[in-house]
């Protein structure tokens, strides 16, 4: 192994994810359940595993309770193994009484934990985004080059680069020039000719720039001075990065593969249906890097008399006379006839009821965990352990963009409806 020993990797859990609310209303943003059975930290945890890195902090400080109950129960390592995947929560000390107040700042707070696993080079990583990528490579050009710092890159359209970091380097892939989210003519003097990085002509001239990830690798000891020497820099991209090139031997690694930054509510809504398209962007199937998830031990799920398409049924559902098209369906869903539910993401539930716990539901005029008869929703999100009553609909067929409900069961982002995690929908209600 050699250089590939006392690599660590360093997950950020993300601010308050306010962009994803509600969905992020109890829960960080690396625990929003993905496509059915995942949550989104699975996917780099488990890029980091199949590139044989097993020593893994992930760093949160919202709403973290359910983000440390999946990693405690999902990621144990063998007893004959340095592996270990750690959650480190923001924490008020005598040097940093405050919370992290950026990506930077986040690092910079946890290097006494750092301290102790001789650590040789870092991996920054980031909690919300839908990738698959051998980190393998990734450290092989930072060792090739010998690099302080090595900066991830994807080529961009027009039309996304004023969202991202953005980059110039030179014939050798070395980075001379980086700019934060630039606009109008500041975003058109970035752009490159990425021909240079092995796109063709046609597809240089669609993506034009390069496009920082978020994504880094550091060697340890020139980070660690960095943060020191900048003590008030409290961003990777905004601060650190631009600061490193004046200084440093600042590389760019190219990534040609599917990349999506979940921290939308489209982008999230878009990513999980088109993993149930017949040529899904990001496949879930593939054997020689599965992304893992907690085991569950769930029976198969039941489907009664359903009509299904295009869509991800998770295990223990129960779907008596159900339509569904171009959806997923998450775990322990339980679904009643004549429910149609059309471009939706149902993310199931945490638990069953038992048929006792759904009769006294009933007796006391509550909808049961799940989605009763004759209910109709098309592009919602539904979040867990939601009770939604009979003859619902969930149609926003008025096309409104942006409400909030008074009572807090439904909210509308960009069109999209969302029932937040434990909501209650009465029988007739539309929306």
């Amino acid at each position: 192994m050699g250089q590939y020993d006392n690599v660590v990797a360093v997950i950020l859990g993300g601010g308050a994810g306010s962009r994803l609310f509600p969905l992020t209303g109890e829960r960080s943003k690396p625990a929003v359940p993905l496509g059915g059975k995942y949550r989104l930290i699975d996917v780099p945890v488990s890029n980091c595993i199949n590139s044989g890195i097993t020593q893994i902090f992930v760093l949160t400080q919202y709403n973290s309770a359910s983000l440390n109950r999946h990693i405690s129960q999902t990621y144990r390592f063998s007893n004959f193994s340095t592996g270990f995947v750690e959650i480190l929560a923001a924490e008020q000390r005598k040097d940093s009484p405050g919370w992290f107040q950026g990506t930077a700042d986040a690092v910079r707070q946890i290097i006494p934990h750092l301290r102790s696993w001789r650590v040789k080079t870092l991996l920054i990583l980031s909690g919300d985004h839908l990738y698959r990528m051998d980190y393998r490579k990734f450290l092989e050009r930072h060792f090739e080059t010998n690099a302080d710092v090595t900066v991830s890159v994807i080529p961009a359209k027009p039309e996304d680069a004023e969202g991202f970091g953005l980059l110039k380097t030179d014939a050798n892939g070395k980075i001379t020039e980086f700019r934060e989210k630039p606009k109008g003519e500041a975003l058109h003097a970035m752009q490159v000719d990425t021909t240079a990085f092995g796109l063709s002509s046609v597809e240089a001239k669609t993506r034009p720039y390069l496009a920082s990830m978020g994504i880094y690798v550091f060697d340890y000891e020139r980070l660690v001075d960095l943060l020191e020497t900048n003590e008030t820099a409290m961003d990777f991209g905004g601060e650190i990065i631009p600061k490193s090139i004046e200084q440093l031997n600042v590389q760019a690694h190219l990534f040609s593969g599917y990349w999506e930054d979940i921290g939308t509510i489209r982008a999230f809504y878009e990513a999980n249906l088109d993993l149930a398209s017949p040529l899904p962007k990001f496949n879930f199937f593939d054997t020689d890097a599965p992304i893992y998830t907690r085991s569950r031990y769930l029976p198969p799920s039941k489907l009664h008399g359903c009509d299904i398409d295009n869509s991800m049924v998770s295990e223990g559902c129960i779907l008596s006379g159900v339509y569904v098209r171009n959806s997923i369906i998450g775990l322990r869903s339980r679904i009643d006839a004549g429910v149609r539910i059309e471009n939706s993401i149902i993310m199931g539930s945490d638990f069953f009821e038992s048929i006792e716990e759904i009769r006294t539901d009933l007796d006391n005029n509550l909808p049961y965990v799940g989605i009763g008869r004759n209910t109709q929703i098309r592009r919602a999100i539904v979040d867990k352990n939601v009770r939604i009553g009979k003859n619902v609909r969930l149609l926003n067929e008025a096309g409104i963009q942006h409400f909030d409900a008074e009572d807090g069961s439904y909210y509308i982002r960009e069109g999209i409806i969302i029932v937040p995690k434990g909501a209650k929908i009465s029988d007739g209600t539309t929306v």
